[in-house]
């Protein structure tokens, strides 16, 4: 077995192989030269110094797992049933994809100084003396990284302002009436967010937005979304989405005989959503492992259909969300985003698809459970705060 990536998803897919019963040799590959590591924390705690590091808890020696790090594969050759890597060329038998996503880079911005991604550990470990010494920052980009980098940058006690070309933060994620309300938390927490500012382009010391403003910058974190790490692949024969997605199938298999792809990399169909999702957060990494070793080592086919589910932390809320909402879907309130603590569902035909929970963790996990289980939901009830989701089905 060889898996091709060594964050969460290519981890885990070695450990849940050991897990279920596999004792042959398992070989990872990471191209980065540090030890496997978690990356939510990068933008938290290591990034303010609170940590040196987020090495995985994982004693691979005792596993049986051999790890390659350091080792950038170059391409897939599937006839001959090998890698190309910058070390040679390496067998397999059952190939596992777990490459992930690659930042997005701003055009034009390459060479310029001052200029940096929050993707990697070394990403975090450059931005942390920019925190340290309080320089004026200007994020590009107000998603979630965005707003998670932002969070720890006013905490150090910099200057922060957020530039965004959409109307409202989180514009690839959430419909405006949900995400409109955050952008007041940019103001309370003490960070500046320009919406419909568009980057013309970035020098020395400053960013200059299309209609001629010039914003003063030490420093200049681009957090404009992420595209799954998959040009290697050119020519190796694997189907590729429109995102540059491997697609698999329903047991996370790949157009080739025995190579499988999961997480951040891959895309697969949903039968509870009628549609293929690309889902680039942790816990698909974490989950998806167990699928693919289950269909690598069982006779009983196991379907990858899990109801998505993320977190982010920033500006003192915590926000969890579960499932997948369409634009067509029915909306449901259950307190006011202007308060500290709300959340927003969805509903098609009734049936709770997805749910946005600011501050309100029983929400979220009770409305996980009613999302797996299809449950039919009462509006008016669920409309109500005070009573709890579970209380709130019709059927």
């Amino acid at each position: 077995m060889v898996v091709v990536g060594a964050g969460m998803a290519g981890v885990q897919t070695a450990v849940a192989l050991r897990e279920q019963g596999f004792r042959g040799r398992v070989t990872v590959i990471g191209a980065e030269p540090h030890q496997p590591y978690d990356r939510p924390p990068l933008s938290k705690a290591v990034l303010l110094g609170k940590a040196e590091g987020s090495a995985f808890d994982v004693d691979f020696e005792s596993l049986g797992v051999e790890l390659r790090l350091g080792c950038e594969v170059h391409g897939l050759r599937p006839d001959a049933r090998e890698l190309d890597t910058e070390a040679g060329s390496v067998p397999y038998d059952v190939l596992v994809l777990a490459t992930g996503a690659e930042p997005i880079t701003l055009p034009g911005t390459e060479g310029v100084p001052g200029v940096h991604l929050l993707r990697t550990l070394d990403d975090a470990e450059r931005l942390r003396p920019v925190l340290t010494r309080q320089h004026d920052i200007v994020v590009v980009g107000a998603g979630w990284i965005g707003a998670e980098f932002a969070t720890a940058a006013r905490e150090a006690g910099c200057a922060v302002t957020v530039v965004e070309a959409a109307d409202h933060p989180l514009a690839g994620a959430l419909p405006t009436e949900v995400s409109a309300p955050m952008a007041a938390w940019y103001a309370d927490s003490g960070a500046e967010l320009r919406t419909r500012a568009r980057v013309e382009r970035v020098e020395p010391g400053a960013v200059v937005l299309a209609d001629g403003t010039r914003l003063a910058a030490g420093a200049v974190v681009v957090g404009i979304g992420a595209r799954p790490a998959t040009g290697w692949l050119a020519g190796s024969g694997i189907a590729l989405g429109a995102h540059g997605e491997i697609l698999a199938d329903d047991r996370l298999r790949t157009s080739l005989a025995d190579v499988y792809a999961v997480g951040d990399c891959a895309s697969f169909p949903s039968a509870r959503y009628g549609e293929r999702l690309l889902v680039h957060h942790w816990d698909n990494a974490l989950q998806g492992p167990r699928t693919v070793a289950a269909n690598i080592l069982g006779e009983t086919p196991a379907v990858y259909d899990p109801v998505p589910y993320f977190w982010s932390e920033q500006f003192g809320r915590f926000v969890q969300y579960a499932g997948h909402h369409a634009a067509a879907d029915r909306m449901v309130w259950r307190g006011d985003p202007a308060g500290p603590s709300w959340t927003v569902c969805w509903l098609r035909e009734e049936r709770l698809v997805a749910l946005l929970a600011v501050g309100r963790p029983r929400d979220l996990a009770q409305g996980r459970r009613l999302i797996e289980a299809g449950r039919h939901m009462d509006s008016e009830a669920l409309s109500e705060p005070a009573r709890p989701l579970k209380d709130a089905t019709a059927d």
